[in-house]
């Protein structure tokens, strides 16, 4: 094996280990050492790819916001699609395959929110407005942006707010083990969301 092939092999096998550590213990119960155990390496090998422990977290923050960024991310590919601006429950599955599939790295936002008071997760939210506004622009007229919103309703932020509701509802049922938040089964709670999204709350007599 090449040494920049075991040097890769390495630094993946660091990653995924502090993922594991600081997802379930937290950020400062993990030591720099912990993560060289895990990861079966030692830790010399550890500090030669990072710094210091903190590099690690960013790092991963920063793993984790590239696959938010690819094409083939469950919530891009709903999106992209555009179906589920007829049915918000597209958009409830993705969400909830998203909490599933990447429960570590949810968990280390609410890692940062709790340790660091969220100054690393800052840029990572500070940033959707930017990329949903994208989004918008790219695929205004495909996608009919401009007839399918209220025009007091900016279509990123719309999205934005609707991606957030689903994303929060799967977290608290999955990453904090809430069963029936809203008194409803997953199914029914997530399409009363989605007809509340499309609909809203109030009767037209009540909202006037």
């Amino acid at each position: 094996m090449l040494q920049v092939e075991r040097s890769e092999r390495s630094r993946a096998a660091i990653l995924d280990a502090a993922l594991e550590l600081f997802s379930h213990r937290g950020y400062g119960a993990t030591s720099m050492r912990d993560v060289a155990g895990k990861a079966g390496v030692s830790t010399g090998s550890v500090y030669h790819h990072f710094a210091d422990k903190e590099a690690i977290f960013l790092a991963l923050l920063e793993q984790f916001k590239a696959v938010t960024e690819r094409p083939d991310f469950p919530i891009n590919v709903v999106l992209e699609r555009g179906d589920f601006l007829h049915d918000f429950s597209a958009l409830a599955a993705a969400a909830h395959e998203v909490v599933t599939k990447w429960r570590p790295q949810m968990a280390l936002i609410y890692v940062d929110a709790v340790e660091f008071d969220g100054r690393h997760i800052q840029r990572f939210y500070g940033d959707l407005a930017t990329r949903f506004q994208a989004f918008v622009d790219e695929h205004r007229a495909r996608l009919q942006l401009d007839t399918q919103f209220r025009d007091d309703v900016p279509p990123a932020a719309a999205l934005i707010l609707a991606t957030r509701v689903f994303i929060y509802y799967c977290t608290v049922e999955t990453l904090f083990g809430v069963d029936q938040q809203m008194g409803l089964s997953t199914g029914d709670a997530t399409r009363l969301i989605a007809d509340i999204l499309r609909r809203g709350m109030l009767r037209p007599s009540a909202s006037a």
